[in-house]
């Protein structure tokens, strides 16, 4: 699969702090890249620089295999993006500053309709927008930065703020524009919990270095399974699963080993009866994705 946008060694320092450690994203073609991080990790910074709004301290970015440095009108011409909350004419309809933004960059004015059909606000296009609410803006914000029909798109933060109902509607419509349309789309959020549900591949970053980047199936297969044994003596029953080759060890006054199926808590269960341990009880339990996430950004932030 090929790489649409990518960056090498990317950081920008903001004084004496350091806001994007050396980052390398590598986001294929048609993917949607879940650009994941507690707030304060340094995403918006990073999306900031790939948008040439902000230039880095040292690295690059290529972005459809040209230099952001050296290329970005022609970049950007190709890219949408919604960084932050967008702005809007309260007084204007959603129709009336989709066509405010389609006369700045000059595209056809037949798209105006179409965006907002894939943003499913056309029958709300010709109500003022001060009566949208904050998940119909944010879903007219992507309506025009889908004007001039970009090959990759941005989305900082979409559903920050929003409701479950709100987070719904931004959800489906970045589903809808990877089915249809095709589109590269990154998206950041610092909810693990939203993205699992668009993303086919994930970065996570934190302190501004990126702590993991590879497809969402490589980061669900390091959730992993433990069986919890409570029992009456537990360095003796620790000592003769491990002498029986368990990889067996000690928590909160239990014994943990990686499940591995129900033959192997019945042998474990065997071997401490025979050695004379009182087994209380078994337990099974399974980390989460957000488990994972949780482990991996549990350093204390230092940049905002």
């Amino acid at each position: 699969m090929s790489v649409i946008l990518q960056t090498s060694s990317l950081t920008k320092k903001l004084g004496n702090q350091t806001a994007v450690d050396s980052v390398n994203l590598s986001v294929p073609k048609g993917a949607v890249y879940g650009f994941l991080g507690p707030n304060g990790a340094g995403k918006t910074t990073t999306i900031r620089m790939i948008l040439g709004l902000l230039r880095p301290t040292s690295g690059e970015v290529r972005v459809f295999d040209k230099k952001m440095s050296k290329d970005r009108a022609d970049i950007l011409r190709r890219v949408g993006a919604l960084v932050e909350s967008p702005s809007f004419y309260p007084h204007l309809t959603g129709r009336e500053n989709v066509k405010i933004v389609q006369t700045l960059k000059g595209v056809p004015a037949s798209e105006i309709s179409e965006v907002l059909q894939l943003v499913r606000l056309q029958d709300a296009a010709d109500r003022k927008v001060k009566g949208y609410s904050l998940g119909m803006k944010q879903r007219l914000g992507i309506a025009t930065a889908m004007l001039g029909q970009p090959e990759l798109l941005l989305l900082d933060e979409p559903t920050n703020g929003l409701d479950p109902a709100g987070i719904q509607e931004i959800r489906h419509v970045i589903r809808q524009l990877a089915r249809e349309k095709g589109i590269t789309i990154l998206v950041s959020s610092h909810l693990l919990s939203e993205i699992e549900q668009v993303a086919s591949h994930i970065g996570i970053l934190q302190n501004g270095r990126l702590l993991f980047q590879d497809r969402l199936e490589s980061l669900q297969a390091k959730a992993h399974e433990t069986v919890h044994f409570r029992v009456n003596q537990v360095e003796q029953a620790s000592q003769a699963l491990r002498t029986a080759g368990f990889l067996s060890h000690t928590v909160a006054g239990e014994i943990l080993l990686p499940y591995e199926g129900d033959q192997v808590i019945a042998r474990a269960t065997k071997i401490l009866v025979q050695t004379g341990v009182d087994v209380y009880g078994i337990g099974h339990t399974k980390s989460t994705l957000e488990d994972l996430f949780m482990n991996l950004t549990a350093e204390k932030k230092h940049v905002s």
